[in-house]
Formats: structure tokens, C-alpha cells, sequence
């Protein structure tokens, strides 16, 4: 097993840990609401959370498909051997998504494209690029060299060493960079409603600015279910679709 592979198992076995403390978190606030009374407040709300819950959601799913689209296959331009010894130096281009505050990138896209979904889904999008690149860039890096040789000594192209030795040995690491990524995402979207792309973000903010908590909470936890649910999804799709015999933790 490759350095890669058992850093990348650690990783799969701290979201795990995150993942069940967040449900047990979850859970006690749940319990909380319930025997408090709040609860039934909360859920007056319950057209709002189910509307805006689906607008969170397609906002995340444009923005994480897009990312996915892009950042795999820059991240694959960036592993080739003749690119190398630029990759670092263009792996910073993409840091500017992390750098820079969400907000900012927001309200710089708002600023050129105006207000609406398309600057919410550039500026999701910015966001999540890196972790993708890098894992990408990392996992084809971290596939042993013997097994590169290997394939090309028995005639195999550069792009079928790729697809059939490359690939399938650092897709474990790629789904972890796109956990992250869809995590990030999740969490930044609630900031899309300052920009008019409405969210769970609208009861979150209209919540805060009336002084508000039951009409706050109602945005913030399906905010949290849903980014626990993308995870667990993701990690599934991971466990089931990378082969046992790469896949760390089957």
C-alpha cells in the first residue's frame, strides 16, 4: 500500500469519526429542541426550510458538478510529467479560491455578472476548485512508479496508463478532495442569499437581523443535515466504487 493510500485511509477514518460526532451533535440538538418547546416553532417554518432546502441543494449541485468537470481533468493536465515543474506554482492560481474570503469572491462575481444564481454558482465554484485539483494531482503523483513502468513495458499508450494504472489507483484520493470540496461548498452556500440566490441562507440571515432564533435555526440545521448527508452519500459512492483492492478501507 502506497504512502498516499494509507494517509488517504487516515483521512477516510477521521471523516468517519467527524462524521458520527456530527450526528450525535445533531441529535442532542434535536432532543433539545423537542423537549424545549422549540421544535414546534422551528417547524411553522417547515414550507420555507422545504423550498429553500431545494434551492441550497441545486445551488450545491451546479456548483460541485462544475467544480468536479473542471478540477479533475486540470488536475490530470497538471500530473503530467512534462508539467511537473509548474504545477505547485499553478496550484496557487486555484488557492485564490481558498484565500480569499467566500464573501469576497461573492461579492467580486456580483460585481461582474451581477446578482442571481449564475454569480452564487461562480463563486461556489471558485471555492471548491482546490481541494479537487490537488488530490487529483496528488493521487496520480502517489501511484507507485513501478506499476507505471510496468504497464508501459507491456506496451501500453500514455493515455491508456492513464485510464487503466493511474486513474483507478488514485481515485480513492480524488473522492476525498471531493468530499471536502462538497463540504466547503454546503457550508459556504448559505452566503448566496447576501447575493440574491436565495438558500437556507434567507431564514439564517433574516433570522440573525430580526433577532430571531427559532426562524435562525431553521436554516442553520437542515444547513448542517444536509452537509453531513452529502458527506455520508459521497463516502458510500466511494467505498463501493473504488476496487478493494485499492480502496484502504475494504
Amino acid at each position: 500500500m502506497s504512502v498516499s493510500s494509507v494517509q488517504a485511509a487516515k483521512q477516510g477514518r477521521r471523516a468517519g469519526i467527524v462524521q458520527a460526532v456530527a450526528l450525535v451533535s445533531l441529535a442532542g440538538i434535536l432532543v433539545w429542541l423537542w423537549s424545549s418547546g422549540m421544535a414546534d416553532e422551528i417547524l411553522t417554518y417547515s414550507d420555507d426550510i422545504s423550498y429553500l432546502a431545494f434551492q441550497h441543494l441545486e445551488l450545491v449541485a451546479w456548483a460541485g458538478a462544475l467544480a468536479i468537470l473542471s478540477a479533475v481533468p486540470i488536475g490530470i493536465v497538471l500530473s503530467r510529467p512534462a508539467l511537473r515543474s509548474i504545477s505547485e506554482a499553478a496550484m496557487q492560481v486555484f488557492n485564490i479560491g481558498s484565500t480569499v474570503p467566500t464573501l469576497a469572491i461573492l461579492a467580486l462575481s456580483m460585481s461582474v455578472l451581477g446578482i442571481g444564481t449564475v454569480p452564487a454558482v461562480f463563486g461556489l465554484w471558485a471555492a471548491t476548485l482546490l481541494p479537487i485539483v490537488r488530490n487529483t494531482y496528488a493521487g496520480i503523483c502517489a501511484v507507485p512508479p513501478h506499476l507505471v513502468e510496468a504497464a508501459t513495458g507491456m506496451g501500453m499508450t500514455p493515455r491508456q496508463v492513464l485510464w487503466r494504472v493511474e486513474l483507478p489507483n488514485a481515485l480513492f484520493v480524488i473522492f476525498g478532495g471531493i468530499r471536502t470540496a462538497l463540504a466547503i461548498c454546503v457550508g459556504s452556500a448559505p452566503l448566496v442569499f447576501l447575493i440574491g440566490a436565495g438558500g437556507l441562507g434567507e431564514l439564517i440571515f433574516t433570522g440573525i437581523a430580526l433577532n430571531d432564533l427559532q426562524m435562525m435555526l431553521a436554516g442553520a440545521i437542515p444547513t448542517a443535515l444536509i452537509a453531513v448527508l452529502v458527506d455520508f452519500s459521497i463516502g458510500q459512492i466511494q467505498y463501493h466504487l473504488v476496487p478493494r483492492g485499492i480502496n484502504p478501507l475494504r
